[in-house]
This record gives C-alpha cells, sequence and structure tokens, in this order.
C-alpha cells in the first residue's frame, strides 16, 4: 500500500467513524425509549437509499476525465475539509461547545418519550428519526468514500475502510449498549478536517495543471503545515478570548 493510499484509509476510516457514532447516538436512543424493531427498520431503509444512491454516483464520477474530477473533487474537499477544520478550531479554542454524545443521547431520549405513546407493528417516530439519523449522516460517509475513492480510482479502498469503521462503531455499541461517548469525537473531527483539507488542496491544484513538488510525497509536507496552521489559529482565539475586552475601561 503506497503513502497516498495509507492516508486515503486512514482518513476515510476517521471520518466515517464519527458519522458511525453519530448516527449510532440517534438509532440508541429511539431504540431504547420507543422501539428497537422500528428504529432498525428504519437503518435498513437509510442503508438500502445509500446503497442506491453510491450504485448511481459512482459509475457517473469514475467517468470524468482526471483533471476535471480532480478539480471538482478536490474544491468539494477543500470547502467540506474547512467546515469541519473551522468548527474543530473553535471547540479547541473553547468558542463552540464541544460535541457531546451523553448529552445528544439525553435529548434524543427526552425528545422521544413526548412524542406520545409507541405505536403496535412499526412506530413511526423511531422508523423516522432512525431513518433520518442514519441517511444524513450516511450521506458524508458516501460523499467522503466517494470523492477519495473515485479520485484515485480506488473506491473499494474506500468502501473497505468505511465499512471497517462502521463495523466497529456499531460492534462497539452492541457491547456497551450507550453512546460511546469516551470516543475522542472531537480530536478525530480536528484530524480529519486537517486530513479532508490537505487533501482538497493537493486534488484542486493538481487538477488545475500544478505540479507539487515531489508529487504524492508533496502531502507529507501539506498535512503537517495545514495542522500547524490550524493549531496556530486555535492558540491566537484562546489568547484573544482570555485578554482583556479591548473596550473595558480600567479604573
Amino acid at each position: 500500500m503506497t503513502g497516498t493510499e495509507l492516508g486515503l484509509a486512514i482518513s476515510v476510516l476517521l471520518a466515517c467513524a464519527v458519522e458511525a457514532v453519530e448516527a449510532l447516538t440517534i438509532v440508541l436512543a429511539v431504540g431504547v425509549t420507543r422501539s428497537w424493531r422500528s428504529a432498525l427498520a428504519g437503518v435498513g431503509a437509510a442503508v438500502a437509499a445509500l446503497a442506491a444512491i453510491t450504485a448511481a454516483l459512482g459509475p457517473a464520477l469514475t467517468a470524468l476525465p482526471i483533471s476535471v474530477l480532480r478539480v471538482a473533487v478536490g474544491g468539494l474537499l477543500l470547502i467540506f475539509g474547512l467546515q469541519w477544520l473551522r468548527k474543530a478550531i473553535l471547540r479547541a479554542a473553547g468558542l463552540k461547545e464541544r460535541h457531546d454524545e451523553e448529552a445528544i443521547f439525553g435529548r434524543q431520549r427526552a425528545q422521544a418519550l413526548q412524542a406520545g405513546a409507541v405505536a403496535e407493528g412499526i412506530d413511526a417516530y423511531s422508523f423516522v428519526i432512525a431513518f433520518k439519523g442514519v441517511l444524513l449522516e450516511g450521506l458524508e460517509v458516501v460523499f467522503i468514500v466517494l470523492t477519495f475513492g473515485a479520485n484515485q480510482h480506488d473506491v473499494s479502498l474506500a468502501a473497505l475502510a468505511a465499512g471497517v469503521a462502521v463495523a466497529l462503531v456499531t460492534l462497539a455499541g452492541v457491547l456497551a449498549h450507550r453512546p460511546l461517548a469516551r470516543v475522542p469525537e472531537n480530536t478525530m473531527k480536528f484530524a480529519v478536517g486537517v486530513m479532508l483539507a490537505s487533501y482538497g488542496m493537493f486534488w484542486s491544484a493538481e487538477g488545475c495543471g500544478a505540479r507539487w513538488p515531489g508529487s504524492d510525497a508533496a502531502l507529507l509536507a501539506i498535512v503537517p503545515a495545514t495542522l500547524a496552521g490550524a493549531l496556530v489559529l486555535v492558540a491566537i482565539l484562546r489568547r484573544a478570548q482570555a485578554a482583556p475586552s479591548a473596550g473595558t475601561v480600567r479604573t
């Protein structure tokens, strides 16, 4: 496995693990509170919809010329990665609430309890909430798998990494019977944001005709540089938050 393939697999694995943890919290909340049968039915329907979307979009992406594919995929990954990284920087700096699966689980359970009596057969509330949660989180997984995989012409490797991530999170959730609050989700999101933004810069520049020194080896410089820049921003924001307001009048 080359360095680029290893980076692809790690990026997809981390990103999909984060999404799987968030989907698991939603499914656990409605399953424990209302109806496991209906929640699992919603999960199954969402997985089927995601499989259909992947089957439809996968061949269309891989059919694009490599230069067009890298510009499109690189640009999308850069936008997507910067969104993840921005939120991660704000959380690390204390300017945005950190992701807390226990708190989210509690809110989901409270909403489920307020949704009325559980219907016999398929409970509509449990089905819809589980379906929506898995579908929305799963769409991000599909996007990451297709963009990384199509650009490297190795969708199977990206899909394998995603499958491993989802299987590990599901197994952990089944064994724990509770949200995976101990997973360092905020740190993982920071890492994923760095990786997505780095690959986005790399591929979009290549698609526009730029040639990186060392070709794929340039990622060994781009990723640490992106991480360093993000950590500098965290330090600046923390210092600005700790400093007294400029408008404060001292007596």
